[in-house]
């Protein structure tokens, strides 16, 4: 379950990019500087389970967001929907425009916390 461990610590990371240097200022972060580190670092947080659930070995070897997509189709379309919705707020809208406002980034963030917890639960009941 290590990779558990390390994709919460990445979005632990990005809390504290945002709350430590972003500077929240009437819920917009000031820095976008850091909401893109924030956005790109709990997106790979989010890839590190996945690639653990869906048994993918190869991960020098980037997937593409549809790889994920299908592959999660398959799986559970709970976690497909939370997947989404990390990938537009973590990946695209933090962490290439560094949107400012602090409630999307939480969204995003709830949504990385439910695919762990989702992926960490899968695992255990499979190791049982």
């Amino acid at each position: 379950m290590e990779a558990i461990s390390e994709a919460r610590r990445h979005i632990d990371n990005a809390k504290n990019f945002l709350s430590n240097n972003a500077r929240k200022q009437d819920g917009l972060y000031q820095d976008k500087k850091y909401v893109k580190i924030a956005g790109h670092t709990a997106y790979t947080g989010i890839l590190l389970v996945l690639n653990e659930l869906l048994g993918e070995k190869n991960k020098k070897t980037p997937k593409s967001v549809e790889w994920y997509q299908y592959e999660l189709s398959r799986v559970d379309k709970s976690l497909l929907s939370n997947f989404a919705t990390a990938y537009q707020i973590l990946h695209i809208d933090m962490g290439y425009q560094g949107t400012q406002s602090a409630k999307i980034a939480a969204l995003g963030l709830d949504s990385a916390e439910k695919i762990i917890d989702w992926v960490e639960t899968r695992l255990e009941k499979k190791n049982q």
